[in-house]
């Protein structure tokens, strides 16, 4: 016997069962994995490209509007800027792959730099979530351009599935960050419009209770309580707003 080619067989098998082994240990912390995600696996790529645009629109109009108003402090931190990396926050974006939605770092915004610190702080508030919503509803309208214009008949079906279920994705996710942004509870820029909205004597009463409700916002988020009655309250919002923009536009298909 050749003990070479017996070696040589030896190492095949390992290096075959070893490969055998690998592939269904990487096949079960797939699916592990799977089973924590809000998005299926094959949707990632979408949601990272989704999120990173979602995200910086979103938070580049609230600096950008505060600028407009006098406020640089944005500006100045490097947060006036369509770099996604700017703005993305660890624990909000994780929260996107797990839940279905969350949040960017903050922009820093110095109300004293306001002439009309009330007007404009609604203002610079409502920015970021209509900015998704806007973002939602080009995506919408350039879709069915796209199917009007015949582009969809002159690609591989493949393709055209592949960006149906990406602009999918990418309307929803912007219509959630739009919604979820407008709740009212600190810090999301809902909290902030209510904020700028009561009368001033009330306003230090709701800075007093600011940490209560934040408490509250993440025991809504974290546990079972939210999955009860927050979340499909958002999703329903989702898809009403969404089938309200495609009914929008849906006339031009008939041009």
């Amino acid at each position: 016997m050749n003990l070479s080619n017996l070696w040589f067989y030896n190492a095949l098998r390992v290096l075959y069962t070893e490969n055998n082994n690998f592939s269904r240990r990487r096949g079960n912390l797939v699916e592990q994995l799977s089973r924590y995600l809000h998005y299926d696996l094959s949707l990632i790529p979408y949601v990272v490209i989704s999120l990173l645009v979602a995200f910086t629109v979103h938070e580049f109009s609230h600096a950008y509007v505060a600028y407009k108003f006098g406020d640089d402090t944005a500006k100045r931190q490097g947060r006036l800027t369509l770099n996604p990396i700017a703005h993305l926050d660890p624990f909000g974006t994780i929260l996107i792959f797990l839940a279905g939605f969350g949040w960017a770092r903050p922009v820093p915004v110095n109300r004293f730099y306001f002439k009309k610190p009330r007007l404009a702080g609604i203002l610079v508030s409502v920015a970021g979530p209509l900015s998704n919503l806007i973002v939602a509803a080009l995506a919408i309208l350039l879709f069915i351009i796209l199917i009007r214009v015949g582009v969809f008949a002159a690609i591989p079906e493949a393709v055209g599935d592949g960006f149906e279920r990406f602009t999918n994705l990418f309307v929803r996710l912007n219509v959630m960050l739009f919604l979820f942004n407008l709740l009212p509870f600190p810090p999301l820029d809902g909290y902030r419009i209510i904020e700028d909205l009561v009368p001033a004597r009330i306003r230090p009463r709701l800075t007093q209770y600011e940490g209560l409700g934040i408490v509250l916002f993440l025991v809504l988020v974290i546990t079972p309580i939210g999955g009860r009655y927050l979340f499909p309250f958002l999703y329903k919002g989702v898809y009403n707003i969404t089938d309200i923009l495609v009914a929008l536009f849906q006339p031009i298909l008939q041009l």
